[in-house]
């Protein structure tokens, strides 16, 4: 079972989807958490004390170097849709062709609550948007519904 080594955790969201379970998850294994939201005093100060820092507050980008410990791990919950090329451009920096490239095709690319380019720079780990923790929520998704099919066959077949 995994404990906390981290000396601070923080999440940075308070909704009732992800921002609370994930503090209450944390406070289970015995980690240190500090939940704060965008009007938190100071955010920036809260959460550069963090070594696991986990953003949920759905705005592109939002949390940028400045929020984070240098060698913290980031865990990039959001997922936001960006329709502007300037947008895309500011938050991939060098990178952003790619998404610029999916925006002319698509109308927008997916983008996290963290700045990738300026996270990258001070960040020991940072899970990617896409193909981070969407994966995992979809995977429990799939598990938690064949679940409650086996235990709802179950209470069937029992009455």
């Amino acid at each position: 079972m995994w404990r906390s080594d981290c000396r601070s955790e923080c999440v940075v969201g308070r909704s009732q989807i992800v921002g609370r379970p994930m503090a209450q998850l944390l406070l289970q294994r015995d980690a240190t958490v500090t939940v704060c939201h965008p009007r938190t005093r100071d955010l920036a100060a809260v959460t550069r004390q963090a070594d696991l820092l986990v953003v949920a507050i759905g705005r592109p980008g939002f949390t940028g170097r400045e929020h984070i410990k240098p060698g913290a791990t980031v865990i990039d919950v959001g997922m936001n849709k960006v329709v502007d090329a300037a947008t895309a451009r500011r938050l991939f920096g060098d990178e952003a062709g790619k998404r610029v490239e999916i925006i002319s095709k698509r109308g927008y690319t997916l983008v996290g609550d963290v700045n990738p380019a300026e996270a990258d720079e001070v960040a020991g780990r940072r899970t990617p948007v896409p193909g981070g923790v969407g994966l995992l929520t979809v995977a429990m998704l799939m598990r938690n519904t064949v679940k409650a099919a086996k235990l709802r066959r179950t209470r069937d077949s029992d009455e």
